[in-house]
């Protein structure tokens, strides 16, 4: 069998033009005819290939070991695959994983049956590899972060594999990312951005002062012209801080969870002059939860983004309620999880966590106050505090709970919104609302506090009685500590984004008050990901 070359080969790929001519050039037309490959060293090569995968082996051993790309019929389906992995790094992928440029090589280097067995196993595991990543994520989120518990939608290789032979290739391979709209919105403005950036990104910063309506000067017009690079204002000349920027920095300010008064303070000027190059770091990152998070997020669902501290009942991906939520303090921090929500427990009482028991509440206890909290038993009864020798205890070996009844002073107040887990996580009301006026609400020992759960509860109860108000309004003033199931079960998803969209795909960023997207970022990038700052 004769070498196969092409002029291209020593090509780096980086377009979908470039990829397809080349296989094009490669010449697998003259690959042997179909009986030739039946001939056992090409058998004998891909057995040897794929044997390490079992669902790999079992594919090709089902369909005869037929091959997938390097057959001469085989044209539509490699060009699909070759296309699709030049263009991995517009989805924030590590590029060399993938190694187009070999491929094109090791096509051209074919010279016996069994090369071209071995390069058919060579194309499959890059195949599996490139398909795992787009559509599930490049990092393992549990070896990051221990409170980020995510399990990850990883795809089956033989049902990979069995989809690809029957489906169009070029739909198919467009298909591996993530169908949810956030996906396409991010991917979209990361393109935008990396647009951007290589065009000079948005210009000089502005200088941190205080700016105002009616204010000139060459700080308004740093402004001016940063806001226009940032897409918030038409072109124009004025030199004055007018009612058309004023508009332009309360929207830079609703997109960045900054008070939208109008006036380029501070905060909102330290805002502005972050980086394009830092923002799309954030995007990536983004766009790699949403490959863990590739799966049927539910019709109806709750979506809680701890990093914009707010709570939504989504429906059909329109948000349907929304709330501000506190989320656990920086030394006890909310995880990332997904449960399905199944009632509400309205008056519910408070079993206290050993943590807290003993950071808070063991002191006043055992000295015989507290006495708001009642002692339980393992049956369920409340203990005499005269029957109990706190002398004997610590917070970690007491034998009993302690639980605070309903009532007005109850910390989770008149109703929590429960998704049984692990983590001892849910939604909640708060007698203390005051908090909800400061500026980080970072305040709960783990689980998220709701500014307005009785509106959050009718929603939720809204597609099971014609009157959720009542319904609710009837159990709360009963005093009695009662459960009412939702009929259909809520997923529930607890998620955490410094960067995201509206459904008219508008960015919006948050802090990274937990410091977790900065470890994946870095992880991204110790995996190869290319960013502005970290090309070879």
């Amino acid at each position: 069998m004769r070498k196969l070359s092409t002029r291209c080969l020593g090509a780096s790929l980086r377009s979908a033009s470039c990829a397809a001519a080349l296989v094009l050039a490669l010449g697998l037309g003259a690959v042997p005819s179909a009986q030739a490959q039946q001939f056992s060293p090409f058998k004998q090569a891909l057995a040897e290939g794929t044997a390490r995968v079992d669902g790999v082996s079992t594919f090709y051993r089902e369909h005869g070991f037929q091959p997938l790309w390097t057959g001469p019929e085989d044209a539509v389906r490699r060009t699909a695959l070759l296309t699709a992995i030049s263009r991995a790094a517009e989805h924030g992928l590590p590029v060399h994983r993938y190694d187009v440029d070999g491929l094109m090589r090791a096509f051209g280097e074919v010279e016996t049956e069994r090369d071209r067995g071995l390069l058919e196993a060579k194309v499959t595991e890059t195949f599996l590899r490139f398909a795992r990543d787009l559509s599930s994520g490049v990092l393992d989120p549990a070896r990051l972060d221990s409170d980020i518990v995510r399990d990850l939608p990883r795809p089956d290789p033989h049902t990979l594999l069995t989809e690809l032979a029957a489906a169009e290739p070029v739909s198919f391979m467009r298909n591996l990312a993530p169908q949810a709209p956030e996906y396409g919105r991010l991917f979209r403005a990361a393109r935008e951005l990396q647009a951007s950036i290589e065009q000079g990104g948005w210009g000089p910063t502005v200088p941190v002062s205080t700016l105002r309506p009616g204010d000139t000067g060459a700080n308004v017009v740093a402004l001016r012209n940063r806001l226009i690079a940032m897409g918030y204002m038409p072109r124009t000349a004025t030199a004055s801080y007018s009612g058309a920027m004023q508009s332009a920095v309360q929207r830079f300010q609703i997109n960045h969870g900054l008070d939208a008064t109008g006036i380029a303070d501070a905060a909102t000027l330290r805002a502005l002059n972050i980086a394009p190059e830092e923002r799309l770091g954030a995007i990536l990152v983004a766009m790699e939860r949403e490959r863990w998070l590739n799966i049927d997020r539910g019709d109806r669902h709750v979506w809680v983004n701890l990093a914009d501290f707010s709570s939504r009942i989504v429906d059909y991906d329109e948000i349907t309620f929304e709330t501000v939520s506190i989320i656990g303090a920086t030394d006890r921090r909310t995880p990332e999880f997904s449960e399905y929500m199944t009632y509400l427990e309205i008056n519910p009482d408070w079993t206290l966590p050993r943590s807290i028991l003993a950071r808070s509440y063991w002191g006043s206890l055992s000295a015989g106050g507290a006495h708001h909290l009642q002692i339980i038993d393992a049956q369920g009864r409340v203990v005499p505090r005269s029957a109990v020798n706190f002398g004997r205890y610590t917070p970690r070996n007491f034998p009993f709970n302690v639980r605070q009844p309903p009532g007005p002073t109850n910390p989770l107040g008149t109703v929590k919104f429960m998704f049984p887990n692990p983590h001892a996580i849910y939604l909640h009301d708060t007698p203390a609302t005051n908090l909800f006026n400061t500026a980080q609400l970072t305040h709960s020992s783990g689980c998220i506090r709701l500014n307005d759960p009785e509106e959050f509860a009718y929603e939720l109860l809204s597609r099971q009685t014609d009157d959720p108000q009542g319904l609710f309004h009837r159990t709360r003033d009963s005093g009695q500590q009662t459960r009412v199931y939702l009929d259909d079960p809520v997923p529930t998803h607890l998620v955490y984004r410094t960067a995201f969209t509206d459904a008219r795909g508008a960015l919006n960023f948050r802090g990274d008050i937990y410091g977790r997207d900065a470890r994946i970022l870095r992880a991204l990038r110790d995996a190869g990901v290319e960013l502005p700052g970290n090309r070879s």
